[in-house]
């Protein structure tokens, strides 16, 4: 039940934000173990003119750039896999919008198991209640 949510430095376009949404969710379930169907992907667009690295903006240096943070829940991913997410979601993206700066971030929040869930439940209340009855 991961929550992303992407700036990508470039003019808004429906087209560009279903292609990131269907290449965060697969990668996420690819690599991350998580549920497809409860992978929800917010997208947003930030003018290049508005977005700076190194003091200058990203139009004047004719590249691109984004910043994921992607919610799992605590324990649930090895380091090796969130290092293999954080380059293929680099690459992945690289592919579809072209070259990026190296300042483009991938941020991987873990939350407590206890502090989040969603239909009204915590991650803590679904593992709790899939425990066998003989515990």
């Amino acid at each position: 039940m991961p929550y992303l949510h992407i700036q990508l430095s470039l003019p808004a376009s429906a087209a560009v934000a279903s292609e990131v949404g269907a290449l965060l969710t697969d990668l996420t379930a690819s690599i991350l173990q998580k549920k497809h169907e409860l992978t929800a992907v917010s997208v947003e667009f930030v003018d290049p003119h508005y977005w700076f690295i190194g003091g200058a903006s990203l139009a004047s240096q004719q590249l691109r750039s984004f910043y994921l943070q992607i919610q799992v829940t605590t324990g649930t991913n090895t380091k090796d896999e969130k290092a293999r997410y954080v380059a293929q979601v680099f690459a992945g993206l690289e592919s579809l919008l072209g070259p990026l700066a190296p300042a483009s971030y991938v941020v991987v929040q873990e939350v407590p198991a206890d502090a989040w869930g969603y239909q009204g439940r915590t991650q803590e209340y679904r593992y709790v209640q899939a425990l066998p009855a003989s515990r």
